[in-house]
């Protein structure tokens, strides 16, 4: 699977002048908005099937490994036995950083929760564009 998160969206209504499609008027910025969502993405490269996740907390170690929590308790019990080793495709960001401890440790946690292997794949600096997430994030 490959995974990857976004910038924080910022949520309201917003739009450029102050107009939207509809008849309704909306806000022409975004001072004082107070309600936000980090946008996560989850491909299984086997199935083709994207999963997208938006979480109100920061991009942290522990939501990462929540949101790969979630998406495992999500499959059903034929899909969670077909393999014997999974493998997440992830960009080498300071939240999910191979020296980073409390990520590490959590999906050493995971990993003995389930009881299989989890192979952590990392792309260079500033090749993360190859992680077939990014393909999902253009449409």
């Amino acid at each position: 699977m490959s995974i990857d998160w976004k910038a924080t969206v910022k949520i309201g209504e917003f739009s450029r002048g102050g107009l939207t499609r509809g008849d309704h008027r909306a806000s022409d910025h975004d001072m004082g908005c107070k309600e936000k969502y980090v946008p996560c993405g989850i491909v299984d490269e086997t199935s083709g099937a994207l999963a997208l996740t938006f979480g109100s907390s920061y991009k942290t170690s522990d939501c990462i490994v929540e949101v790969i929590a979630d998406k495992w308790e999500a499959m059903d019990e034929h899909e969670q036995a077909s393999t014997s080793q999974r493998q997440i495709k992830m960009d080498n960001g300071p939240e999910s950083s191979g020296r980073r401890t409390q990520f590490l440790h959590r999906m050493g946690q995971f990993a003995d929760a389930i009881q299989q292997p989890i192979r952590l794949l990392y792309y260079p600096p500033y090749h993360s564009t190859y992680n077939p997430i990014e393909r999902c994030w253009g449409i």
